[in-house]
């Protein structure tokens, strides 16, 4: 039997005009409400093998939370999230459900799948504004101790795990909040930064120790603090050491990376300067270098600061573009332009060493390359020029340095980051774990999540049986 026409199509989340929310910093999607969720919800077809956990690095009883939202258990839908997933508020704002979860959906062999980000998030924000503030159950104590290093979406994943397994947990972060890409990386109107803090606030709660200013590898050493009494170290300090193009006027004044234009505009709130105290560069005529989610972030940032025109520069097609449809959906909508097959070549400054253009090539695409996309080959005699007076570069980030060159008994791969067992995170020192983009490089959310919590497992493990 056919299905019903209504189980084909998925409840869209009510969403600021884009005409509107292009020069502001609220979130664009404004969420379900409960008669909504519950409408979506029903499109589940409670399978027996789901194909969405299969999807899910961490797991999350997909059909399980859903079938309690369903009926009406909102308490019980996020508890069940709470046990695979310590920031479902956060997956369901940020993750790529489409080629995870959502993309193995059986429901969307035939339509839209279900709205799996957009149900886990309604549960954990619903949670937040209505409910109970009850704690998960804690293991007793085991007197072990742990440090995790860094406070990123793979460090508060060993945090939460551990911590309710009976382990005294304290976690070492560099910035001054709490968070890491989830603070400085993500923009306000993608990823409110008062969800992020609350779901901080819940590990907290739970008895989590959080030390902000620590730069574990100049402060103090991964030795320095087994001496100190801690039984086990996790290292989730990320990539993010900005990556330039290398070509020639790279130093004119206006051009930047992602990695420092986010921060300022996101961990520093420099959008709302002067009333804070960090500055950002303003442009008018806006390029962006790059075609992921951070060059999106950066492109839509640049629009809310008031640029004329913002244009994405990518020298693929877009069927190459790594962003997700949505934010490129979204960005177009909000008015960026997207120059795809183009290729910068040089920068074009003026008598003062500033910015003001930006020379290019047309490209056509090839054969594949190593990394299984077509190689984008120059098309001879296509030189343009762009005109520009900031440049935003988001081709990437490397592995963060400042842990790694101090510790000389851990194993680095020639891209310099952490070589680790590939089930337990385990690395060549003792009683050292790593995982998220330290070890893949620059990855998603959720699969920093996932090797987490396979390295807290392991960790676990080691606390309680031995290496």
């Amino acid at each position: 039997m056919a299905d019903k026409p209504e189980k084909r199509t998925r409840m869209p989340m009510p969403e600021q005009d884009p005409q509107v929310r292009a020069r502001n910093f609220l979130e664009v999607p404004t969420g379900y409400t409960v008669a909504m969720a519950q409408e979506e919800a029903a499109r589940c077809l409670q399978c027996k093998k789901p194909g969405c956990v299969e999807g899910c690095p961490v797991g999350v009883d997909i059909p399980g939370f859903i079938s309690l939202l369903s009926k009406g258990d909102l308490t019980g839908a996020v508890r069940n999230l709470w046990s695979k997933n310590a920031l479902p508020a956060v997956c369901g704002r940020v993750c790529p459900q489409e080629i995870q979860c959502e993309g193995k959906c059986i429901v969307g062999k035939k339509g839209q799948p279900v709205a799996i980000g957009n149900l886990e998030r309604f549960c954990a924000d619903y949670e937040r504004e209505h409910g109970t503030g009850e704690l998960p159950p804690k293991q007793k104590p085991t007197g072990k101790k742990v440090a995790v290093v860094g406070s990123g979406p793979s460090g508060l994943t060993v945090a939460g795990d551990l911590i309710v397994k009976g382990h005294d947990v304290t976690i070492f972060e560099a910035f001054h909040k709490a968070g890491g890409v989830l603070i400085y990386g993500i923009p306000e109107f993608r990823l409110p930064k008062a969800i992020v803090a609350q779901e901080i606030n819940f590990l907290e709660r739970l008895g989590v120790k959080i030390e902000v200013n620590a730069v574990v590898g100049r402060t103090v050493s991964l030795d320095e603090l087994f001496e100190q009494g801690f039984d086990a170290v996790y290292v989730g300090v990320g990539a993010g050491l900005p990556r330039f193009m290398n070509i020639p006027g790279e130093n004119l004044v206006g051009i930047l990376s992602a990695n420092e234009y986010l921060t300022r505009a996101n961990l520093m709130k420099a959008y709302q300067f002067p009333k804070v105290d960090t500055p950002i560069p303003i442009g008018k005529q806006v390029v962006v270098l790059g075609a992921g989610n951070v060059a999106m972030d950066a492109a839509r940032t640049a629009m809310r600061l008031g640029a004329d025109n913002v244009k994405i520069v990518y020298r693929r097609s877009r069927e190459e573009m790594p962003a997700r449809k949505a934010e490129i959906h979204h960005a177009e909508e909000e008015g960026i332009e997207m120059f795809l097959l183009t290729n910068p070549t040089r920068y074009l400054g003026n008598d003062n060493g500033r910015l003001i253009g930006m020379e290019c090539l047309r490209m056509e695409l090839g054969e594949p390359d190593d990394s299984g996309r077509r190689r984008p080959v120059p098309i001879k005699g296509s030189e343009f020029t762009i005109d520009c007076d900031l440049c935003i570069v988001a081709v990437g980030s490397g592995a963060n340095p400042l842990l790694t060159s101090e510790t000389p008994d851990m194993q680095l791969n020639r891209w310099g980051y952490v070589v680790t067992e590939e089930k337990t995170g385990k690395t060549t020192k003792k009683g050292v774990w790593a995982g998220g983009d330290i070890v893949t490089g620059a990855a998603t959310v959720i699969l920093a999540m996932g090797a987490g919590r396979q390295a807290a497992d392991s960790i676990h493990d080691y606390l309680t049986i031995g290496w």
